[in-house]
């Protein structure tokens, strides 16, 4: 995993069990017993995704409005 502060999974590694969730219910033999759970976390990778984005998105405006302050005298 790439985020060390938490147990969540770095969002590569996000979308790769985001992918493997998809492919599993889009498949022929999904398992009902296990399709709520499946959802679930589903639900819970794409809100961690979500959150990581705008952390991201932040940090990029704070990173580029700091670089236009230090451009202009």
């Amino acid at each position: 995993m790439t985020d060390s502060s938490s147990d969540q999974p770095g969002y590569a590694d996000a979308l790769r069990e985001l992918d493997a969730i998809l492919r599993e219910l889009e498949g022929s033999d999904v398992d009902v017993d296990r399709l709520a759970d499946r959802v679930t976390r589903a639900s819970e990778l794409i809100t961690m995704c979500r959150e990581k984005i705008s952390t991201a998105q932040v940090k990029v405006e704070q990173v580029t409005t700091q670089l236009s302050a230090a451009d202009t005298p």
